[in-house]
């Protein structure tokens, strides 16, 4: 296959991966020709490997380490023990006048903060956090928009060894409550509202009966975001304002060990209660490292982005970005509103270098006939990350044909299961098509076969057979680990299945093919739901689609449901064009035995296709938590439908 995108020999020569290489060389004097022979290395010698980040990026720390790796099964590993340190601590180690933050969000001018500004910030925030009782180990949960005081929170939080959780404003009550229901934080900040596609939205009410379901909660902090004046409900809340009416201008940073619990995240809970995923801070810290410098080249000069929400390990692993010293670009809102060029006039402006988004916007703007590179000046871009689903052929054409031909399109997979990524991008590699480019440093990624053999050039589930030090500490209210062990190892005991349906290629690079739990079984035959959504959604007719298993006459059939473009509707003629661009693209194995028209596809608000909730849906089986979903109502459509009965 003939690469999209190779880098100049003087951009490998300058890479950040490039200097890395040469010290890693150096300290163990083996000499590697390329990536596949670093890579080897770095899964083969897992210890030796991680005690090179270490070294590479000279984390702040109050003690160092006795073992890189004790106990190297999963689950069980403990990694850097005896090593103190604090994330918030790393996360600040830059304390000049370098802009730290950039913010933009609707109805509001951007708004810029420097790396000095944070600090002072922070360090207010953490006195006040500890004028409210909070020490290491409480929680701090946010209901909080993407504003710049997330972060600062999240850092006072950290600081001090407390915990923080936080999710989008657009979560419905029993949605925030099926989170922090569970955890029981003695903190709750929120903003009184947001903006989304130009309206104001109030927050107060719904916090006012999540605090009355939650009795641990002691304080609410209100950052004022669409009133400067919020009318507070009781006494039990508090301004943000207030909270930083301090003089403190320096952090006690409370020193941890490696594991000590940073963060709470959640499973998406589409099919039941999520799942509270807690990770430490030493492999947050080291693994958001070697993704930032060594696979995505970011430096102290580049400007960071990623549209995301505060409920999604996007918003944690861009926050991160600040212990590079790189600039990071918040975003709240749509990024439809007022129109779909919001986000690139923002690069233009801003002159962001590393561009995060996700397939589903970029076939917005292909859909739109939007050309970004005429109509704006996207020099500054060097890099553009996709994350949230496979990108598609379509995608790969687009960003290269109509947004800029010298960029780097990294498609990224991982999960908030840890917090980052078992493949990603390559500064030194080529970008060729439909795949990602590469297998993260020290994951021994792998592709299993049913009987749990490793295959390659095979489709099979995505797995990682060695431990890892971003793999989670725990989960809340599992004392016994049953929950963990069940979610990852249940499958191949000692290795973790993460749940996605792959291919690994002869040059390295992995195809996604969707979630395996998802994937369709008729006949027998594994079918990966990406293998059909790549041709149809490249068809001009279709906007959206999904694709399901239908339980049928003892087998498996396939449905794919598709919305069309404004004005058509589903003939037997455009039916059969979708069949035969599947059969042209997949096999004679992959053509739906139903196709339906509907209006909208439910989709996560991370923006994933909630394919499992479709297929209950279609069964007839109730979805008992529809929360984590953007546009629930959307689920009404797949619901005893006709069709699906006859044959």
């Amino acid at each position: 296959m003939q690469p999209l995108w190779t880098p100049s020999p003087e951009r490998i020569a300058k890479s950040n991966l490039t200097t890395f290489t040469r010290f890693v060389e150096q300290r163990t004097g083996r000499s590697f020709s390329d990536y596949a022979q670093l890579y080897a290395w770095s899964v083969e010698n897992i210890a030796d490997f991680w005690e090179s980040i270490w070294a590479f990026a000279e984390p702040i720390h109050s003690s160092s380490y006795k073992s890189v790796l004790e106990n190297p099964i999963m689950p069980g590993a403990r990694w850097f023990t005896s090593s103190r340190l604090n994330l918030a601590e790393n996360l600040l180690r830059y304390r000049d006048d370098c802009t730290a933050i950039i913010h933009w969000r609707e109805n509001s001018d951007p708004q810029h903060l420097t790396f000095r500004e944070l600090y002072a910030q922070v360090a207010r925030c953490a006195e006040g956090l500890q004028r409210l009782g909070v020490t290491k180990g409480d929680r701090v949960a946010a209901f909080i928009p993407n504003i710049p005081e997330a972060v600062i929170a999240m850092l006072a939080t950290t600081s001090l060894g407390a915990i923080w959780s936080s999710c989008s404003p657009d979560f419905g009550i029993q949605g925030v409550f099926d989170r922090f229901g569970q955890i029981q934080p003695k903190v709750l900040l929120t903003a009184d509202g947001y903006s989304y596609n130009g309206k104001s939205i109030d927050s107060l009410a719904r916090v006012s009966e999540i605090a009355e379901k939650i009795q641990a909660i002691r304080k609410i902090i209100v950052i004022p975001v669409v009133s400067d004046r919020p009318i507070l409900p009781s006494s039990s809340f508090l301004v943000w304002s207030e909270l930083l009416d301090n003089d403190s201008s320096e952090i006690q940073f409370e020193q941890l060990p490696f594991d000590h619990p940073v963060y709470i995240m959640y499973s998406s809970g589409t099919t039941g209660v999520p799942k509270c995923i807690v990770h430490g801070a030493g492999g947050t810290l080291l693994q958001h490292f070697k993704e930032h410098v060594l696979h995505t080249n970011l430096t102290r000069e580049d400007i960071l982005s990623y549209y995301t929400t505060c409920g999604w390990m996007m918003w944690n692993w861009l926050v991160s970005g600040l212990q590079v010293g790189a600039t990071i670009f918040l975003y709240e809102g749509s990024p439809a509103w007022p129109d779909i060029e919001i986000l690139w006039k923002a690069v233009e402006q801003e002159k962001v270098t590393v561009f995060g988004t996700s397939p589903k916007y970029l076939s917005s703007c292909q859909n739109l006939k939007l050309i970004p590179r005429e109509k704006f000046d996207l020099s500054s871009l060097k890099a553009i990350l996709s994350t949230g689903a496979p990108l598609t052929a379509q995608n790969f054409t687009y960003v290269y044909d109509s947004i800029k031909s010298d960029v780097q399109l990294s498609s990224i997979s991982g999960g908030t299961d840890i917090i980052s990524c078992f493949m990603l991008g390559n500064p030194n590699l080529p970008v060729c098509s439909e795949e990602i480019q590469s297998r993260g440093l020290g994951m021994k990624v792998e592709s299993y076969d049913e009987q749990g053999n490793s295959v390659n050039d095979q489709l099979g589930e995505l797995v990682c057979s060695a431990p890892f030090p971003s793999m989670p500490v725990k989960f809340w209210n599992d004392p016994e680990g049953v929950k963990y062990r069940k979610a990852y190892f249940e499958t191949f005991p000692g290795v973790w299945r993460q749940g996605d349906y792959v291919r690994i290629t002869p040059r390295g690079g992995i195809i996604v093919y969707g979630r395996s739990d998802a994937t369709l079984n008729p006949g027998g035959v594994r079918i990966g739901t990406a293998e059909i959504y790549n041709p149809v959604e490249a068809m001009d007719e279709v906007v959206d689609s999904v694709v399901v298993g239908q339980r049928w006459k003892n087998d498996i059939r396939i449905v794919l449901f598709v919305v069309l473009v404004d004005g058509i509707q589903l003939s037997d003629e455009l039916k059969q064009n979708i069949r035969t661009t599947i059969k042209e693209r997949a096999t004679p194995r992959h053509l739906p035995k139903v196709i339906l028209q509907v209006d909208d596809i439910p989709h996560t608000i991370n923006g994933k296709k909630v394919e499992i909730a479709v297929t209950q849906m279609i069964h007839g089986q109730d979805i008992p938590n529809r929360d984590a979903i953007a546009n629930p109502e959307a689920l009404i459509q797949f619901q005893n439908r006709d069709e699906l009965s006859s044959e």
